[in-house]
Order: C-alpha cells, then sequence, then structure tokens
C-alpha cells in the first residue's frame, strides 16, 4: 500500500499550509487525508462538516465517495449508502461521469442497484440499437412474436434484448416500458 511515512509527511506538509490559509475547504481536504491515511471515522465526520461551511461541492463529494466506499468495507451498508449516494448525485449534477460511475459501481457494491433514471442520465442511451428497436415496440404493445417478425428475429432473441434492457432501465416487466417516451 504504498510508503506511509512518505505519506504522512506530504500530508504534514499539507497540514502546514492548509492551517496557515484557515479555509474551510482545504482544513475538509486535510482531514480526509488523515482519515485515508488512519481510517477513523471521526476524521471523514470532521471532514463533511467543514465542507459544509466551503462551496467546493466536489471535494465534498469526493470524501463522500471516499467515506462511503470505507464504510462499505468496515460492513456499515446503510451508512455507506447514504454517503455514497449523495457523492453520486453530486457528480452527475456536476457533471463528472467518470466520479458518478464510481459512486454508482460502490452502490451496487451495497447491493443496491441504482435506476439511471433517477439520477439525471437518459436510460434510452445506455441501450444497444437492437435493443432500442425492441424496447419501443415493445413499448408500443407489440408481442415478442410481433417484434421478431418486425426485425427479422427469433422471439426468443427478441426477450433476450428486453432482459438485457430491463437492467439498463432500472425496471423489472413490460408494463414499466410505458414510463419511457418512446420516439
Amino acid at each position: 500500500m504504498g510508503t506511509p511515512e512518505r505519506a504522512r509527511d506530504a500530508i504534514e506538509r499539507f497540514a502546514t499550509w492548509a492551517c496557515a490559509t484557515g479555509q474551510p475547504w482545504a482544513l475538509a481536504v486535510l482531514e480526509r487525508c488523515r482519515a485515508l491515511m488512519t481510517g477513523d471515522d471521526a476524521a471523514y465526520e470532521r471532514a463533511l462538516a467543514l465542507h459544509r461551511e466551503a462551496d467546493h461541492p466536489f471535494e465534498q463529494a469526493r470524501t463522500e465517495l471516499l467515506y462511503g466506499e470505507w464504510l462499505r468495507r468496515h460492513q456499515r451498508r446503510a451508512e455507506a449508502r447514504i454517503r455514497l449516494n449523495a457523492a453520486m448525485e453530486t457528480f452527475v449534477r456536476l457533471g463528472a461521469a467518470p466520479w458518478a460511475a464510481r459512486a454508482e459501481a460502490e452502490l451496487r457494491a451495497t447491493g443496491v442497484s441504482p435506476s439511471p433514471r433517477d439520477h439525471g442520465r437518459d436510460p434510452l442511451a445506455t441501450l444497444t440499437p437492437q435493443e432500442l428497436h425492441v424496447v419501443r415496440l415493445a413499448a408500443g404493445g407489440a408481442s415478442n412474436r410481433e417484434i421478431g417478425a418486425q426485425l427479422f428475429l427469433s422471439p426468443r432473441t427478441v426477450a433476450y434484448h428486453l432482459y438485457k434492457a430491463f437492467p439498463k432501465l432500472g425496471i423489472t416487466s413490460r408494463a414499466e416500458l410505458a414510463r419511457f417516451v418512446m420516439t
């Protein structure tokens, strides 16, 4: 895991600077670094309290993410979900897609399957072109056999495309397809 001595030295140099500035965001990042170094639950809480005084949503979301990851690894899944969801929502709002994806992956690891609809992304954009055709026809009320006839697919292949599309859309049945605007 690297060299803790070098990390401690870097944190102490950063601490000198952060304390001299007195800026809440810098002190929050310092506490986050200390939490990463020591695994101290209280340091994460101090960092989040300091973030609330500053207006740096990206840094706060990074702290929420790291704390959520730490909580999950310490079998505190319910608490982790709160932190990870907050981080993901902020990253999505800021357009930080790679960070949002990391938070979403951690959320999934807690047993939650976040719905793309709930996080500002177009769920239809996650479908393959063939899945999109099948989903649109199914949303219009066509049976697997009818869809297959139109797209020159077997009903079983149609069922497979729906099976792959439903989790991407965050749904579990054909009836739920009506919630999507199919143009």
